[in-house]
């Protein structure tokens, strides 16, 4: 057996779900030296670029979660203003992007799968992204992992939908069918000028959480049910995020995937499969 095919084996075999909760007690552990000999180990292996977190010592982060969420400082991500750019929502590399056809988006070569799945298996929820364009974004270890709004938008819906704790890194995207509509994961639908834009947070192996900035934390009760909660999207309860605002965040890296509808905007032709992306610069243009 091949040392990948090993590796993929070893996935499905262990605890995830287990393993990931374990992982998130020990990243929210405030263990004085310890928490900052780990950050220090972390930074190390992976070389992560200090000199842009707006806290650079490490000994300033009381738990892991507080480093692995840190802000960046002030301007470090200018962010591309123009009313017809879609920008960047994350920190990360695209793995796929392109059209959805059929109602199937593509996970990997040789791998499609259903945007119906992907979004928790309501059709209506679906239908305003058919024949529209999807963008998966992977977020390794070493990146910033706060999630930003790519255009402005006002919440309609957030769906948690229950699953597996796969890694989400190329390998296994290569690998696991159907992986990112099997992962756990929280799918946030918001009304924008180009019409519904869905913003997908997709969990992995020991992704302690994943938040929200209107829910916090959101763990619903464990089992298989899909949970949804509906916002008003007029008066002054409305969630309405400008873009370039923080919407959400990950305790622990893992994939990011937006959706929106057929003929409203189209990707910037330097936008391919393992272009490094950062957070705010351009990424697509909206149609007239």
């Amino acid at each position: 057996m091949s040392l990948d095919k090993f590796k993929i084996a070893m996935q499905y075999a262990m605890p995830k779900h287990f393993i990931s909760r374990m992982v998130g007690k020990l990243a929210a552990a405030k263990a004085g030296g310890l928490t900052t000999a780990l950050i220090k180990l972390f930074i190390k292996q992976y070389k992560i670029d200090m000199s842009e977190a707006k806290y650079p010592d490490p000994a300033h982060y009381k738990t892991f979660n507080e480093f692995f969420t840190r802000p960046l400082k002030e301007g470090i991500r200018p962010l591309a203003e123009e009313k017809d750019i879609i920008a960047h929502p994350v920190d990360g590399a695209i793995s796929q992007l392109g059209d959805v056809v059929d109602g199937q988006i593509i996970q990997a070569k040789g791998h499609d799968y259903s945007l119906q799945a992907l979004l928790g298996g309501n059709e209506d929820d679906t239908v305003p992204f058919l024949g529209g364009k999807f963008a998966t974004i992977y977020l390794a270890p070493k990146d910033y992992h706060r999630i930003h709004m790519p255009i402005d938008g006002t919440l309609s819906k957030m769906i948690y939908v229950p699953g597996d704790l796969f890694s989400v890194n190329p390998l296994t995207a290569q690998n696991v069918p159907n992986l990112f509509a099997r992962n756990e994961r929280v799918v946030a639908i918001f009304e924008t000028d180009i019409g519904p834009l869905a913003m997908v947070l997709v969990g992995a192996t020991i992704v302690a959480s994943i938040e929200t900035i209107w829910a916090g934390t959101v763990t619903p009760p464990a089992g298989k049910d899909v949970f949804s909660w509906n916002y008003p999207t007029k008066g002054d309860n409305a969630i309405t995020l400008k873009k370039g605002e923080e919407m959400g965040r990950f305790k622990l890296g893992s994939t990011v995937i937006l959706a929106w509808g057929a003929n409203q905007a189209e990707f910037l032709s330097d936008q391919h499969p393992e272009t490094i992306t950062r957070m705010g610069t351009p990424f697509a243009t909206i149609k007239d």
